[in-house]
């Protein structure tokens, strides 16, 4: 981009050299430059352009792309209003728009050509013909951005390797033919997706490729590292104890409540026009109380209580504790546009700030709750073992629960977080938060 608006300025002063070089001098074209580039990025990555998990056919990358660059130029229109000098001339602007929009489809079509052919191809092999299996392979299909092949996959028997038609993938032999089916199809990569592994599993054959450079791992690392999650359905105690990630470093978590401190101080400062608008709405929208206390289950179990606008009538919970659904009757007119845009989430920036909750965590949940379904739901009191966050991984990749199944999805994504828990995860969880909140989705 930075490159297209030097040739828009080119090609707007041709011939004119002087012209052209006191155009692009610094910092003041640097800042213009910066500003255009910032502003559209921003723009490509709400549409989804940065995100693997959307694949589009060509029509529709190009129409995100058309999108992308209309929203920038509305934002940019606005910015330069209200800083006149980062503006960009009018005929460079329009020039270095359709030089951008050129090179970016020319620079993306580029890239995933040399993706296709320079990336470090894998080819896989599966030991395991049950549906672990069937699943594995078809995570890895899923993922058309590896460069991935499964070559097929290998029995636990000599017996189980008669019957070819559980999996959709050629059946290479049994455990005893390791050796020659890794040799015989340039395997690099092998995933043991066995759901009992007891007397079947080849142990000395793969020592021996393990040694040899080619990576062996189980199907629960395999599925957590391509979703993003951790399948309840599919790990095992010993996955807990002896997988890599879990880790808490002192720095890490110094780090972690300095950004909690520092991004509640400046949320709760500028969100204060906010909420004193959203406080009168409530109050003037239904009767009761505008902040409503909650008791939610936080560290280690202890509780505290949650802070956030009222959106739903005073007696919502006469009968007890329910979960929210879809088009809930109890929520107020005011309540539904709150919970869609989260605003209703604005006064626990107070919480953070006392500590009971990061900025970044699993969702807190409330006692009632916790207590079926940590009797439902196995390592569900593992969540309790960080602070529970304002936003969280779960609440960015799956919508808000309202039963034990989605409970038990959330948890899924909870682990995940807690296995790979960074100050930079942190970062890109907030950055799709804002992404959340400003397109209104996930809230009920």
């Amino acid at each position: 981009m930075i490159g297209a608006l030097i040739c828009a300025v080119w090609i707007r002063f041709w011939g004119n050299a002087s012209g052209f070089e006191s155009y692009v001098e610094l910092p003041g074209f640097g800042f213009q430059a910066a500003t255009f580039v910032g502003i559209v990025q921003i723009c490509f990555y709400y549409c989804d352009l940065y995100d693997f998990e959307v694949l589009r056919q060509k029509s529709e990358d190009l129409l995100a792309l058309g999108q992308s660059i209309g929203s920038g130029c509305l934002l940019l229109g606005v910015l330069y209003f209200v800083f006149p000098e980062l503006l960009i001339g009018r005929g460079v602007f329009f020039i270095g728009v359709a030089l951008a929009t050129g090179a970016i489809l020319l620079n993306r079509t580029l890239l995933e050509r040399v993706w296709q052919h320079a990336a470090p191809a894998e080819t896989v092999l599966i030991i395991g013909t049950g549906g672990l299996a069937k699943t594995v392979a078809e995570e890895l299909g899923n993922r058309v951005d590896l460069n991935v092949r499964v070559a097929g996959f290998l029995a636990p028997t000599p017996a189980a390797a008669r019957v070819t038609d559980l999996v959709a993938g050629p059946v290479l032999g049994s455990g005893e033919d390791l050796l020659g089916a890794v040799q015989k199809n340039s395997i690099t990569r092998i995933v043991v997706a066995l759901e009992d592994q007891r007397g079947v599993l080849p142990t000395r054959d793969l020592v021996r490729l393990r040694v040899q450079g080619i990576r062996v791992e189980d199907a629960t690392s395999t599925i957590s590292s391509l979703t993003g999650r951790v399948w309840l359905e599919t790990v095992k105690p010993s996955w807990f104890v002896f997988s890599d990630g879990f880790s808490r470093s002192t720095v890490t978590l110094i780090a972690k409540r300095a950004i909690d401190l520092t991004c509640g101080i400046l949320g709760l400062a500028l969100s204060m026009p906010i909420m004193a608008v959203i406080a009168l709405m409530v109050w003037l929208d239904s009767k009761g109380p505008v902040v409503y206390r909650q008791r939610r289950v936080g560290w280690r179990g202890a509780s505290f209580e949650l802070l956030k606008f009222r959106s739903m009538r005073a007696n919502a919970e006469a009968n007890g504790a329910q979960w929210a659904v879809d088009h809930d009757p109890r929520v107020t007119r005011i309540g539904r546009f709150l919970r869609k845009y989260r605003l209703d989430e604005l006064p626990q920036f107070v919480n953070v700030i006392r500590g009971d909750m990061s900025f970044v965590g699993p969702r807190p949940e409330r006692p009632e709750f916790v207590e079926t379904l940590r009797k439902q739901i196995s390592y569900y009191d593992e969540r309790h073992s960080v602070r529970p966050g304002l936003t969280g991984w779960a609440q960015v990749k799956y919508p808000y629960g309202s039963n034990v199944t989605d409970a038990v999805r959330k948890l899924e994504y909870d682990l995940f977080y807690l296995k790979n828990m960074s100050v930079l995860f942190d970062c890109a969880i907030i950055f799709d938060t804002v992404r959340i909140v400003l397109s209104g989705r996930g809230g009920k």
